[in-house]
């Protein structure tokens, strides 16, 4: 077999956002579309020549063929070695934890996240580097100014590769290791938690369910709930991946994990409840007949993650994106650590995590995960509560109240705007930007507007700054009003607002979130006039 050349000119809208480059699949079906990216990604880090690089993804239709692809392409351009998830699975933390064991050069994860999956759905590859994170901006930007002079791509040709045996194998000279998707992933795992201990809280009759969604967490779920810790079969539903994810969405909140919420506010309903979306960095915690928010469980993780083995020393510090509620910020100065603030992209934590600033780490999106990868882990978070919850003894409604009781509640609420005009979308953003300095002061019911501001960010560590992150409204009764638009999606523009109210009373612990921040609800329309830019009179998802 030889590598050959073959002539190509630029595609253009190959730029990689904070996730990578998402597309439609038949976008990527399309003639060079793979090549023209992978080779411009090899071009960009450098080369591959003599580079180890883990290759896998969440199993959604064209992974397996684009893997293929991206095999053959880094064999024609000198790589040294590929790391491949057997069946082409990895699930993205556990891409992230084999980069850093093997020492990997980088990865390429295969992965459009919670979008649904399907020939007429959802397809993105992105880069990680030696750190097991997402690329930096300096990487994508140069990933995408190659995109934008391509003329050749390199490409051995040859006949697919047996990725469904574990072994090895060489390709033009590379060789090609296949390996157990799962197999290091939950070693890590058995060192960070008390395996025992939650052993023993499911044979007390501790009964739990994890919706893998037909997603790439079924199999680590099985191996990791079932096998290892001994949960009853059966408490993982929806374990097995499908390219198209059983036809659903595979985002776990409450509305596409709509049966797994029903199951749990049911009079039936396990003690525990939990979710993980497409590639497995995302997750959902439900007890029984309550609903934990990303924000709480970041917060609620963080105040007792000393109770598991791999954080008994206690933490360096607490990070939250932006529209991140600010309740880990309570739980950091309590502890008296450091809360950082950062932009929406896990890429952004990856400095602090590894310069030992921050240990825990946390998304409002249903991401959270600590300093054992560098994504993202919806398998990890569900295991650390578990060894929360066989520690403490008590139920997950429990945990909450008393965490209520200690820190206050920070009613947090995400009104999703999908597939709107983007170009009204971004004049309502302009707008609003162009008002910022006059707000302050401004009154909305019994709501004062206190500070506005386009957060702006600089990284403490290389000194890098992020600017125009997304607006922030801080108001009065500890409101707070974030909105941005999303980069996510793959159709028109998604914008999402945040809103945040602290309630001190205990009394008041219960209200529903909709209606307790019903006032900043007003608010927000009334700063941004949202019905008027996006034409909806009410959001399309609401978590």
């Amino acid at each position: 077999m030889q590598a050959a050349t073959h002539e190509t000119r630029p595609i253009g809208g190959q730029k990689p956002g904070t996730s990578g480059l998402r597309k439609k699949t038949k976008v990527f079906m399309t003639p060079h579309y793979v090549e023209n990216f992978i080779q411009s990604t090899f071009d960009a880090i450098g080369g591959a020549s003599g580079k180890t690089f883990v290759i896998g993804g969440d199993g959604r239709y064209f992974n397996e063929e684009a893997i293929q692809v991206i095999l053959r392409m880094a064999a024609a351009n000198g790589a040294e070695r590929c790391i491949v998830g057997m069946g082409g699975l990895l699930s993205t933390p556990a891409a992230s934890n084999l980069i850093r064991v093997r020492g990997a050069d980088g990865g390429l994860i295969l992965s459009a996240s919670h979008n649904p999956g399907g020939i007429d759905e959802d397809f993105g590859i992105k880069y990680n580097t030696a750190n097991g994170g997402p690329a930096p901006e300096s990487v994508t930007q140069a990933i995408f100014e190659r995109t934008q002079s391509l003329t050749e791509y390199h490409i051995v040709e040859t006949q697919d590769l047996d990725l469904g045996t574990i072994g090895h194998s060489t390709l033009g000279g590379m060789s090609v290791e296949v390996v157990h998707p799962v197999a290091d992933y939950a070693a890590l795992m058995s060192f960070l938690f008390d395996f025992d201990a939650i052993r023993q809280l499911f044979a007390s009759g501790f009964t739990m369910s994890f919706d893998a969604m037909h997603a790439i967490t079924g199999p680590y779920a099985h191996e990791i709930l079932e096998a290892q810790l001994g949960a009853p079969a059966g408490t993982v539903v929806n374990g097995t991946p499908s390219p198209d994810f059983g036809g659903g969405h595979p985002d776990p909140n409450p509305v596409w994990a709509h049966e797994l919420m029903n199951r749990m506010m049911g009079q039936d309903a396990p003690d525990f409840g939990a979710a993980s979306d497409g590639d497995g960095d995302r997750n959902m915690i439900v007890g029984r007949g309550i609903y934990v928010t990303p924000s709480d469980s970041l917060a609620v993780l963080a105040a007792n993650a000393h109770l598991a083995p791999g954080y008994a020393d206690g933490l360096m510090g607490v990070a939250r994106s932006m529209p991140t509620s600010r309740a880990a910020d309570r739980v950091a100065e309590k502890l008296g650590i450091p809360a950082f603030e950062t932009p929406t992209g896990w890429k952004f934590f990856g400095n602090l995590l590894d310069d030992g600033q921050a240990t825990l780490c946390g998304e409002e999106s249903a991401g959270t995960g600590s300093d054992h990868v560098r994504e993202k882990d919806g398998l990890w978070a569900v295991l650390l509560w578990l060894n929360i919850l066989a520690v403490r003894g008590q139920s997950v409604a429990d945990i909450l109240h008393d965490h209520w009781a200690t820190y206050g509640r920070n009613y947090y609420s995400r009104h999703d705007y999908e597939g709107v005009n983007a170009g009204a979308a971004e004049a309502m953003i302009d707008d609003l930007r162009g008002r910022l300095d006059s707000l302050p002061g401004t009154e909305f019911g019994a709501l004062r507007v206190i500070e506005a501001d386009d957060f702006s960010y600089t990284d403490p560590v290389d000194g890098s700054v992020a600017a125009h992150q997304g607006i922030r409204i801080v108001l009065s009764q500890g409101a707070r009003i974030v909105m941005r638009l999303s980069g996510t999606g793959t159709v028109g523009a998604t914008l999402r607002v945040y809103l945040e109210k602290v309630e001190e009373d205990p009394t008041k612990f219960d209200r529903d979130p909709q209606e307790a921040l019903s006032d900043v609800t007003d608010a927000a329309e009334a700063i941004a006039g949202i019905r008027a830019a996006t034409g909806r009179d009410a959001p399309d998802v609401r978590t």
